[in-house]
């Protein structure tokens, strides 16, 4: 039996946590908190349940059942496919992936202020920066997807750390300056706020992540010789561990950055405002650009990892078209989405999430279970119907 060694195991697990730690997760758990205040750690007790111990466990159920298309299996091997597909397109190329690079750029717009009313051969000159940008920032993932088993060497060592140490900086001036006791709980939180935090934390979509970046960590647990299914998939699910722990203090930090600003800053309306306004407070004329190179690595990391799970999927699904043909298909999609026609898309596929959601937990609920009747068809089945009635 081959075993990752301790260093490329911890590479690994941060790679891992590299690939679910986008602008969204940067920006949800010190709403949380700020919506919580006093209340604060028994709603991070909440979150930590849905945003983070579903997301490992979706990644160990992946990794014991063999594959991402394997989850379904028992269920029909159709349906099989056309879940594991709308999966992966809604969290890649319809949703996730687009936003990536359009949220990348919104923390950057201080940059463009003053080309308000001005055009190029008469296109907005703002549009034409957007396009650049979008252009730039997909050309970098794409390049970089393109070797999935490489992801520990650029991610591991070099991105995340660098991430980490951005956070742990924010951290590090929150507990200088941030000095007056957290504002009351808004009254959804008052007496249900580890019920609240739970709710909110189901809504990160991490678990459906889980899902789809499976595939890329085996990969990448296999670039360091362990050769083995069996093997493969023990090491992945130590990773998975490790992404967790990483998750788990991350989002406790920001959370508690976010209860501790309740007292501070008054009537923000997401996450993103509370960083903006913390960050103007620490580091001043430099906190936009410091809050900037955040956004931008954290989603840098997960378009990377979307596209080359999303390229190692279908090419598995369907070979006719290598790996790379599949890659650049969804690293094109994914440009022209983020340029033309993200609200159109989120119209489509936010609810299309929501129904899939509750039978991505179940399925990897069941296949869980310890229990010879827990492998029967016809329970993976009921389980299925059920949760698409919630």
């Amino acid at each position: 039996m081959k075993k990752l060694s301790i260093k490329e195991l911890l590479l690994v697990g941060v790679t891992l946590f590299s690939m679910f730690f986008g602008a969204g997760n940067l920006i949800f758990p010190p709403y949380v908190g700020y919506q919580a205040g006093s209340e604060g750690l028994a709603a991070f007790g909440g979150l930590l349940l849905t945003a983070v111990c579903f997301p490992v466990l979706g990644v160990v159920a992946v990794a014991k059942v063999g594959g991402t298309d394997q989850l379904c299996a028992k269920i029909h091997p159709k349906f099989s496919l056309i879940f594991t597909i709308l999966v992966f397109l809604c969290i890649g190329p319809m949703l996730a992936i687009p936003r990536t690079a359009s949220t990348s750029y919104s923390m950057f717009a201080f940059l463009t202020d003053g080309l308000e009313g001005m055009k190029w051969a008469g296109v907005s000159a703002e549009l034409w920066v957007r396009v650049l940008f979008s252009l730039a920032f997909f050309a970098g993932a794409y390049r970089l997807a393109q070797y999935p088993g490489r992801f520990k060497d650029v991610m591991g060592k070099c991105l995340t750390p660098l991430l980490l140490a951005l956070i742990a900086v924010m951290f590090v001036a929150g507990l200088v300056y941030l000095k007056e006791p957290a504002a009351p709980a808004l009254a959804t939180y008052q007496g249900r706020a580890a019920l609240q935090g739970f709710e909110d934390g189901y809504q990160t979509m991490d678990t459906l992540a889980a899902i789809v970046f499976g595939i890329v960590i085996a990969l990448n647990v296999k670039a360091c010789g362990v050769e083995k299914d069996g093997d493969v998939a023990k090491e992945t699910m130590k990773a998975g561990l490790i992404a967790g722990i990483l998750l788990g203090v991350v989002y406790g930090s920001l959370a508690w950055l976010g209860a501790k600003s309740s007292a501070l800053l008054e009537d923000a309306a997401d996450g993103t405002q509370i960083l903006s306004g913390l960050c103007l407070d620490f580091f001043g004329p430099f906190g936009a650009l410091f809050l900037a190179v955040i956004f931008f690595v954290a989603c840098f990391n997960v378009c990377t990892g979307l596209l080359s799970s999303c390229a190692a999927f279908f090419e598995k699904a369907f070979p006719r078209f290598s790996f790379l043909w599949w890659l650049r298909a969804f690293t094109l999609a994914s440009f022209l989405v983020s340029i033309l026609g993200l609200g159109l898309i989120l119209k489509i596929s936010v609810p299309i999430l929501t129904l899939l959601y509750p039978v991505a937990i179940a399925v990897i609920l069941v296949n869980l279970l310890p229990f010879a009747w827990a492998a029967k068809p016809v329970v993976h089945r009921t389980v299925t119907v059920l949760a698409f009635c919630i």
